[in-house]
């Protein structure tokens, strides 16, 4: 079998270099590094990517030794058929190690069609450090080797106000390009940088929040033969992820007119606050998982592809979505919301993602507080009424966090004070201490637990006694058709 290369591949041309890119990763190679692909074979683009390595260990050598090639397989359930797909991907040019290539790092700067910067340095990555010093050959920090960078270009164009750039940090924090410019410009009054560089840095690039969101999977090793036998390469950079994807940019209209996404099948939006689309990918997405997970543990399955196999769990997690948690969603329109709901449960359908419930049940009360909390106390308020699903799947969450079920341990994890405070009110139950009610009200009642007091809202604990009570006598599955209607 062939070594990848550009050579062997026949691809030896490679388009103008207009992005830089900060990070090399299983993500942006498998979600970035594929769109620019599309991009430049789709549209008049017409740019190649140079990746940046942020830190000093390790130098993307296979990367470097494929010149920038590997290939993308992507699977997925799309309007209810498998799909999949291998791309070969040959958006990037080469690779720049900067602890060892600084020159030719800076060199960079001074490309005048070089226009985009992306980063995925990890949540950690845009951060500030008085250590950093201007003239460090790099400095550590991302945001100072940026930064320095940005300067560089500055002095070379002597101040071009079109020289520029538009900046899409992929860091999973919250208004990612916000947070970016901010550390930036510490590091430009860190670094003692002219008041003219500083105006030039607000005023000449565009720094653009995103949201980001496809699951990448690394290297398929199970199916890796079938894969490379059918691609002709070795490809140890071969690398997996689900065929969903969706990329939020908040930005001016520029941004958009230099990014033609719309002229292809990208689920690519441009968008005017990508707050509202954080939220709705958290109570949608996330909601789904949370309120998924002890509903589905507990009715013996254990990963989420075995339940969505199941009729009566597909419908349960259906109807949370979009009979209870899309209605506190009132900005984004019916359209838009049914099609992220059906996008979601055609994801957890994916035969080819392993997710197993336990895994995804990590620290199931805080996420409960940040993903169905807000919707369960949303919809009561605007309906007079509890969300009797959501509310069922707190009932659960409480019931699996006792750690046993129909004689079977739960490995429950979360904080060691959460599990203690679990344990000790379940054991009073047991013991005959507390009845349900008593139960459900000092569990949610316990600020230590949710980091507020949900006893306040009117019913919840009641509602909640009288659910476990009913699994423990009727059992889940007939519980969950109870809620379910059926």
């Amino acid at each position: 079998m062939q070594k990848l290369n550009r050579t062997t591949a026949n691809k030896t041309n490679t388009a103008p270099e207009r992005v830089m890119q900060f990070g090399g990763g299983n993500f942006l190679r498998a979600f970035t590094d594929w769109m620019f692909d599309v991009l430049n074979k789709e549209t008049n683009f017409n740019g190649s990517i140079v990746i940046i390595k942020p830190t000093k260990r390790g130098d993307y050598d296979e990367l470097k030794e494929q010149d920038g090639l590997f290939h993308v397989a992507l699977d997925g359930i799309r309007n209810g058929e498998l799909v999949s797909t291998v791309t070969l991907v040959e958006s990037v040019s080469r690779i720049i190690q900067p602890y060892t290539q600084w020159d030719d790092y800076l060199k960079l700067a001074e490309n005048p069609d070089l226009r985009f910067i992306i980063s995925n340095t990890t949540e950690s990555g845009i951060k500030f450090s008085e250590s950093d010093v201007l003239n460090d050959n790099p400095p550590h920090e991302f945001p100072a080797k940026l930064i320095v960078w940005l300067h560089h270009r500055f002095q070379f164009f002597n101040g071009d106000k079109t020289k520029g750039c538009i900046i899409m940090p992929c860091e999973l924090i919250e208004q990612n390009g916000e947070a970016l410019q901010a550390t930036l410009l510490q590091y430009a009054k860190h670094f003692n940088l002219s008041d003219d560089f500083i105006e030039w840095l607000n005023n000449s690039n565009y720094f653009c929040n995103t949201l980001v969101d496809r699951i990448v999977s690394g290297y398929p090793t199970d199916r890796a033969e079938s894969i490379l036998k059918q691609i002709g390469f070795e490809d140890p950079l071969l690398v997996a992820g689900e065929d969903y994807h969706s990329w939020v940019i908040q930005g001016p209209e520029i941004v958009q007119n230099e990014l033609p996404f719309a002229k292809t099948n990208l689920n690519v939006q441009f968008v005017n606050d990508a707050r509202a689309y954080r939220e709705m990918k958290v109570r949608i997405l996330n909601g789904a998982h949370t309120s998924l997970v002890p509903v589905g543990y507990l009715a013996g399955l254990r990963t989420v592809k075995e339940s969505m196999d199941n009729p009566m769990i597909l419908q349960f997690v259906n109807e949370v979505l979009s009979e209870e948690i899309t209605k506190t969603l009132q900005n984004f329109p019916e359209k838009e919301l049914n099609y992220f709901v059906n996008a979601v449960l055609d994801r957890f359908k994916n035969p080819t993602l392993k997710h197993f419930l336990i895994s995804i049940s990590l620290n199931s009360t805080s996420k409960f507080m940040a993903r169905l909390y807000p919707a369960l106390s949303e919809y009561a308020t605007a309906n007079k009424e509890l969300p009797k699903r959501i509310v069922f799947s707190l009932s659960c969450l409480i019931r699996f966090y006792k750690g046993e079920f129909n004689g079977e341990t739960i490995a429950v994890n979360d904080a060691q004070e959460t599990l203690d405070l679990f344990k000790k009110t379940w054991e009073q139950k047991d013991a005959n201490e507390i009845s349900y009610s008593e139960l459900a009200q000092n569990i949610l009642s316990n600020t230590a637990i949710w980091g507020q007091n949900l006893d306040i809202i009117a019913g919840l604990s009641l509602a909640v006694a009288k659910n476990l009570e009913a699994i423990e006598k009727n059992g889940i599955a007939t519980e969950i058709k109870n809620v379910l209607a059926i």
